[in-house]
């Protein structure tokens, strides 16, 4: 499982609006260190990916929040499924979304 620091940092401010600051951080904390996870880097390669996927979107008159077109341009560049309960990330052919309910 893979996650990128946008992800990563979305949690923590949720984490700051919360009640629940310090045991969620503690969860999240062993969470990253799990081997089974990985944290990706947003590196040039990742914008590249960003900006053709947020001119994709603009094109098709379909925009969707710009961290979420940040998240998507790195399962784009690593060739992740991207698991979401969003719908809005099934409007990006250049991702596969495996997107589930609750």
């Amino acid at each position: 499982m893979f996650l990128n620091p946008v992800i990563i940092g979305e949690l923590r401010s949720g984490f700051l609006a919360g009640n629940r600051r310090e045991p969620n951080e503690r969860e999240l904390d062993q969470f990253l260190s799990e081997s089974v996870v990985g944290v990706l880097p947003i590196v040039e390669a990742t914008a590249r990916r960003y900006s053709l996927i947020r001119h994709y979107l603009r094109r098709q008159g379909t925009p969707i929040p710009s961290n979420d077109m940040w998240i998507a341009a790195s399962a784009f560049e690593h060739g992740l499924d991207l698991v979401t309960l969003d719908r809005h990330f099934k409007q990006l052919p250049q991702v596969v979304v495996d997107h589930f309910e609750l």
